[in-house]
Formats: structure tokens, sequence, C-alpha cells
């Protein structure tokens, strides 16, 4: 595979280090598209640090960033040789803001860099990343640290992505950046803006960088064709993302319409329309319920470039997700014991989000309602415009009286769950709270987790990246490019 003969399967960017570089660089060795999560990678790259850097490589990728000093000053924050305590809790870092610190902006690019380096490593076949356009903040740096790394793709969801691919085009020429960002209640007088500069940052270092292709994740060819004719640069491709996906799915067309378990009902109206995006002449990848070769032989012979694959892989072996989770999911799924759930408040973002029901999750009433809530990641924080034109920052699944004193509605803080604090405890990088209990996971799937038993041999709860890829290519006929 290269750049210019697109991937069949694109590995979905799941969670915060599920899809980390391991799994990114088993898919990518195969010749298809391995994508890094870029979600909360400077908290993921610090607690990492912080847990002794097991197998040394954090530190050689830091040694292999190419700006003087930023590696030594992450190192001399946050390495502990050995590891912390068990009962230690992490270091934290200050919340990214539109002013944040030259630290953290360093933290940001460092990380990025880092994940997208290692998933490079030992092969010359591409490699994508994938953001989320509703945390906005960190974006600038990070995709510069993925540039500096040499990514291939950059893909973007949840959110209308606009801005990015003329973003792209100017990191790659080394001019400054500046993304506006969602500020409830911004007046002309307020700066809902964040900037970065690459010659600021990599001082006269800065310097021309390949332009990775950029894939904008969509629900629907209305926004296809938007993106495709006014976004601020090229598109060169899309995601089409049906409502079974994992994750965060865009809300359906009809408003307000549940059924009896709560989740949100999808129609008709909610189904792509394929035809329409093909005619856009940008290549397409179908995501959601295509992990089985007859189907990717139907969406290829449909005019689609190949499909995202997220769930298939979030259980394999080289998968983020902590061991007892997969054996867990596994083992449900052969004995059709899984349960699914589209949660339409979970997520602090407003978007349905996939979870999976597991006993000791927040899933469950019981560990939800015990956990204290707290804001100390803030990655899903809304901003608002202060009364002096100044940026604040609410999250739905804060305190309830810090966010309605911020002037937050107390309707929107109902259900919803700390997705930035669990998805860290997934991937085995818990917070322990200052009452000395452990944050709680919650697991994020498609529904094709209830048939993940499939790619496991019988009596075992093991499987591979590649064993999923020789699964869904297996008599698939690859049309010539």
């Amino acid at each position: 595979m290269t750049k210019n003969t697109p991937p069949v399967i694109i590995q979905g960017g799941m969670g915060a280090a599920v899809s980390d570089w391991r799994l990114a660089q088993a898919v990518s060795v195969t010749g298809q598209l391995g994508v890094v999560s870029g979600t909360a990678l400077d908290v993921v790259l610090a607690r990492r640090l912080q847990l002794g850097d097991p197998g040394g490589h954090m530190r050689r990728a830091l040694a292999a960033f190419p700006i003087p000093g930023v590696a030594k000053r992450i190192l001399d924050r946050y390495f502990i040789d050995g590891g912390k305590t068990a009962d230690g809790r992490f270091k934290t870092q200050p919340m990214v803001t539109t002013k944040s610190s030259s630290r953290t902006e360093e933290l940001l690019v460092a990380s990025n860099f880092v994940e997208v380096f290692l998933a490079k490593e030992g092969h010359s076949n591409p490699v994508g990343i994938n953001f989320l356009e509703k945390i906005q903040v960190p974006t600038l740096p990070s995709l510069y640290g993925s540039m500096l790394a040499g990514v291939d793709y950059v893909l973007m969801g949840a959110g209308i992505p606009r801005a990015i691919p003329g973003i792209l085009d100017r990191l790659s020429e080394g001019f400054d950046v500046e993304m506006k960002v969602d500020v409830k209640g911004s007046t002309p007088d307020g700066d809902p803006y964040v900037r970065f500069s690459p010659k600021q940052f990599a001082k006269d270092l800065a310097g021309r960088l390949p332009r990775p292709d950029f894939l904008a994740i969509v629900s629907s060819h209305v926004l296809a064709k938007m993106l495709a004719t006014k976004a601020s640069g090229e598109v060169n491709g899309f995601v089409v993302e049906l409502p079974v996906a994992g994750g965060h799915n865009a809300p359906p067309r009809a408003k307000g319409q549940f059924n009896e378990k709560g989740e949100p009902i999808y129609g008709e109206r909610d189904v792509p329309d394929l035809e329409a995006i093909a005619s856009l002449g940008k290549p397409y990848w179908i995501a959601g319920g295509y992990a089985e070769p007859e189907r990717i032989s139907e969406a290829l012979a449909g005019g689609a470039a190949g499909v995202q694959v997220g769930t298939a892989f979030a259980f394999c072996n080289e998968s983020g997700f902590v061991r007892e989770i997969k054996d867990e999911v596994i083992a449900d799924s052969r004995k059709s014991d899984l349960e699914i759930y589209t949660d339409a408040v979970a997520s602090p973002t407003g978007f349905p989000f996939k979870v999976i029901e597991l006993e000791d999750t927040l899933t469950n009433p019981r560990v939800y309602e015990k956990r204290e809530r707290i804001c100390d990641l803030g990655y899903l924080r809304h901003a608002y415009e202060r009364e002096d034109t100044s940026i604040g920052w609410r999250c739905p699944a804060e305190p309830v009286d810090d966010y309605v004193r911020k002037g937050g509605d107390i309707e929107d803080t109902v259900g919803r769950k700390c997705l930035c604090n669990s998805l860290m405890a997934n991937v085995d990088l818990p917070q322990i709270k200052r009452n000395g209990e452990i944050e709680p996971m919650l697991i994020t799937s498609g529904d094709d987790a209830t048939g993940v038993a499939r790619f496991a041999p019988e009596g075992t709860f093991e499987y591979s990246a590649a064993d999923v890829i020789h699964y869904l290519l297996d008599g698939v006929t690859i049309p010539s490019s």
C-alpha cells in the first residue's frame, strides 16, 4: 500500500490509546492502513513515563524528536525510573486552553510525534491519525506533532472539520495557523481562536513538511458535499460512518425519538446516500457493519475504495484495552451474552455514544452513582464567553454545582459520564483519586462487538490484528488500481 494505492481496510481510530501505536503498526505492516487515536496523547505519554516506560519505547521515540531540549524537559518532568508506586497518583498537567503554556504545547506536539513515530517504526507503509473535531483546543499542536513524525493520513469526525484541510496546507509550509473554537455566547469583542506557530515552536528548524491526506468522517452526503466544495483546502476522501459504528455517532435526523431502552432511533433519513458521495469524485470507505468478506466485496463492487473497521481490532492482542476487558467481551460474545447500548446522554459532547454494558463499568448505575464527579482532564469541556469577554470552561460531567455556577443548565448534567477519565482507565492508565478509589472504566464499541468471538479460536480469548486482516480479506477480489 502507498498513498497512490488507497487501502482496502482502514483500522478505526478508537478511543484514547485503544488504537495505540502497537495496533496501528501491526495493521500497517500487513499493507492496510493502521491509525492511531490522537485523543489525549499528552496524558497518555505523561502517564506511560510515570509508569517507568516499560520497554523504553517512549524514551526511544523522544530521542528522535527533532526539536532540541523538548524531550529532556518532558522526561525531567514526568519520567519515574522503575515507575510510580501502585497506590501513587499520576501527576496532573494543566488542562489545555486557548492560551496554553509552552509546557503544555510541548507535551502535545511531542506526544503526537511519539505515537506516530512508533507506529511507523520498522516499515515503510502509511500510517494515519484520528482526531475528534469536538476536541478543538489541542488540535493545532497535535497535528504539527504528527506531521513532524511523517503521518500520512489525518482522519477527523465528530463535528464539521471544515478548517482542517487548509490548516494542514499551512502547517506543511511552516506557516502560522489559527482555528476558531466553538464558544457559546461569543461576541465580537471576544477572541474565540487557538493559534500555533511552527516557526516559534521549532525556532530555526521550522521548514516544510509533507502534507498528509485528509479523510473526513461523515454520516451524510450533505456534509460530504459541503466539505468537498467549501472546506478550506482539499478533502482527499471520506469515511462514511453508519449508526452501528462504535464510539460517538452522529445524532439521528429525527430528534427526540427513543426506543424502549432509551436509545435514539435511527431511520431511513439517517442512511447515507452512497451514490451521491461517489459522485463527488473522492475515494470513500464505509464504516460500521462491514467486517465480513462479503460486505467488503459488496462495498468494493458499489464503488467504495474499501471499509473502515474498528470493533474487530478493538479486542485483538495489539489493542490498548486492558486484557481482562478483552477476555470478558470475547467470552460474552461467544455466549451471545453481550449487550451494546447507544447512550444518548453519556458523552459531554451531546453526541450519542455507544457502550458495552459491563458490571464493573460506568454503565452499571451503582458504579456511576458511587463515582465522585470531577473534571481534571477536560478534553470534552465546552467553552463559553464570560461577561468580561474572557473564555471560561464547563463540562456537563463535572460537579453539578460547578456547572450551574458557570451558567450551565442543570438538565445537561443528567446521566453525563466522565469519558476522559474512563477512557484512560480502559487502557490501564487510571487515575487514583485522593480518596484512594480508582477511576472506573466505560467501554465503547460498535454493534459488531457481539460477534468478535469469531476471530478467536475456540477455547481461547486471543487473536491478532493480522488474524483480523486475513479473515476480512479472505476471498475478496481487490480491484487493480
